[in-house]
């Protein structure tokens, strides 16, 4: 599942792209009767209602909120985007086939990779190219809020603070997690109510680099160890940014380009590899911990 740095990485091209432009269409092949999905474009009678709402509006700002996607459009409406397990946005020239029903790139280069085909909504915008959101699994989110109240929905209110925002500091990272004094790390650090955007990939690093089991307790972490924590995740979270995400699995840029942060990993799926910090003579190994995968240094991480 994309987390924070994936989701930042594509608020920031769209932020790049579509920020001022109109959406003139809205295609979707999706048709669920999971009412679950009462109030998502999943869902036919909703779909109708989501494309009334936005046809002509204008972009004005995109925003991320812990691993959502928040596109302000004018007349007060924010478009809320989950990318769930392999969801993401594609930009770019498309063209579609009637007699397939379905949306292919109608330029050479990084869209026609394997992983951007599983096309099932599509805006058309004013600039005549499209925004495309591909999902493998059919899991991701689409709908439509009030934008003064966007935060306060359900989809919203109930997150955990952004680790990366400027007010987030040491001493908050630390009562955050206190929260859950007995919950192991590996599983407070992805509960997104604790703290948003953090999932599998880098729960693992920042453990790693922070040298702490992922089946300690919190409230048998010191002092000294919130500390180490704090700034890997800091670093973690931003070094993923910078590579431009993890694409390991579905995950693409809103140009159709793969990320770079897999090709940096220091515990996540290195499962049996040595350990590669210096003067370590671990190995990497694989846990299940509260359903979650964990992959932790038999050494250095105590």
């Amino acid at each position: 599942m994309p987390e924070l740095p994936e989701v930042e990485t594509t608020t920031r091209g769209l932020r790049k792209e579509v920020v001022g432009l109109k959406i003139k269409d809205v295609w979707t092949d999706l048709n669920t009767k999971d009412k679950r999905q009462h109030d998502a474009v999943a869902n036919p009678k909703y779909f109708t209602i989501f494309k009334k709402e936005v046809l002509d509006k204008k972009i004005i700002s995109v925003e991320r909120q812990a691993k959502n996607i928040l596109i302000n459009l004018t007349g007060n409406k924010t478009i809320l985007i989950h990318l769930k397990m392999t969801g993401h946005l594609l930009y770019g020239k498309y063209k579609y086939i009637l007699k397939e029903n379905k949306w292919i790139p109608d330029e050479t280069g990084p869209l026609q990779d394997p992983y951007n085909r599983f096309i099932h909504f599509v805006f058309t915008l004013s600039d005549k190219k499209f925004l495309a959101f591909s999902d493998a699994r059919k899991f991701g989110k689409i709908t439509l809020l009030d934008t003064k109240t966007a935060h306060d929905s359900r989809h919203l209110k109930d997150l955990g603070p952004d680790p990366l925002a400027k007010d987030f500091n040491l001493e908050k990272f630390k009562e955050r997690l206190s929260k859950k004094q007995n919950g192991k790390i590996k599983t407070v650090l992805v509960d997104q109510s604790v703290l948003s955007g953090i999932g599998n990939i880098y729960s693992d690093e920042i453990l790693w680099y922070a040298g702490i089991h992922p089946e300690r307790k919190v409230q048998d972490i010191k002092e000294n160890e919130f500390k180490k924590m704090f700034q890997a995740t800091k670093e973690t979270l931003t070094k993923g940014i910078n590579f431009g995400g993890d694409s390991m699995s579905d995950y693409r840029n809103i140009y159709g380009l793969p990320g770079k942060f897999q090709l940096h990993h220091e515990a996540y799926r290195r499962t049996g590899e040595k350990c590669r910090r210096k003067g370590c003579k671990g190995v990497i190994m694989r846990k299940v911990i509260n359903n979650r995968s964990a992959h932790f240094c038999s050494i250095h991480q105590i």
